[in-house]
Order: C-alpha cells, then structure tokens, then sequence
C-alpha cells in the first residue's frame, strides 16, 4: 500500500512541474471558466474565431445551427453578415461548453453592448435552434417569435433547416 502511494505522489508531483504545451495550457484555463477574447475571423453564421493568449481559438456557438454558407444554402451569406455585424473585431466574453468533434469549443458569446449573440442571431431569423444538442426554452421562444414574425429566413415559405441542407443529396 505504502508503495502504491509512493508511486502516484512520484506520479502527481512529476505531471504537476511538467511544462504543458500551449493547447494544453488553453484547453485548462478556459474548459468552464469564461475568458475574454478579440473575434478575427467569422467563418459563417454559427463559427468564428477568436484571438486569446495570442492563440486563435475556433468557436461553434451553442444552442444554434445556422444556414450553411458552402454549398450556398439560402441565407448562409446573410447569416453570416449578421455575425460579423454582432461581434467581429470585438472584445467578447465566452462562455465555454464543451469541445466539439472537430475540436471547436461550443460556446455562449457576450458582445460588447452585452448581447447574447447565440439568441441573437436566433432573434434576428439568422438560425434555428439547434434543438439536438440544445434544451434550452429561450431559443426555442425566440426561435418561434420570429418565425411568427417572418423574419430574416422565416420570410422564406419554407426553408430549410442547415441539418437537413447537410444531408447527402440523392441523384
């Protein structure tokens, strides 16, 4: 038992002086805890980037799924002008979630007139709410306000969702 002991001390004292590597160092320091960043690149309607520690960091935001902007989805443009027009080059607070399969951080972003982008983009007609990985009842509020309003996509009669967009054609 003494041995046992011995050996993870020997184990945590030597992992805990180790130098982690810079992904490292992001992954920890911002896996719950919110952490301020400069947006440098808006990729579409639900990505962006943003600049912290001098390291760009890819976001997917939560709870929404916008229209695809490759492969020229109705709207995808236009959502992702309204992205840009809510955050890019802005100091923002992110609320990190989780990291996502390819490895972007899902995240709530504040701007910097402390707007949620995620529920206004939703707001705005610019997305849906991205009811598989989201439960929230404020996207799905906002999401039918506007789809009663008939604004931004939901001018469209019947368009279609990104995950269904997604879907391989069949020819």
């Amino acid at each position: 038992m003494g041995k046992v002991i011995l050996l993870i001390s020997a184990l945590l004292f030597s992992t805990s002086f180790s130098s982690p590597n810079k992904s490292d160092t992001l992954a920890i320091s911002h896996q719950k805890l919110p952490f301020n960043a400069k947006v440098i690149r808006i990729m579409d309607g639900d990505t962006m980037e943003v600049l912290y520690n001098n390291t760009p960091i890819k976001i997917r935001l939560a709870h929404i799924d916008s229209p695809e902007k490759r492969n020229s989805q109705p709207f995808g443009n236009n959502a992702k002008k309204a992205l840009s027009d809510l955050c890019f080059s802005q100091n923002v607070l992110v609320y990190p979630q989780k990291y996502d399969r390819y490895k972007r951080l899902i995240a709530i972003i504040i701007n910097s007139k402390k707007q949620t982008v995620n529920q206004e983009m939703v707001k705005v007609g610019m997305a849906w709410h991205f009811k598989k990985y989201s439960s929230d009842v404020t996207y799905a509020v906002l999401e039918n306000n506007a789809r009663k309003n008939r604004i931004g996509l939901w001018k469209e009669p019947n368009p279609i969702a990104p995950w269904e967009w997604r879907k391989p054609k069949a020819k």
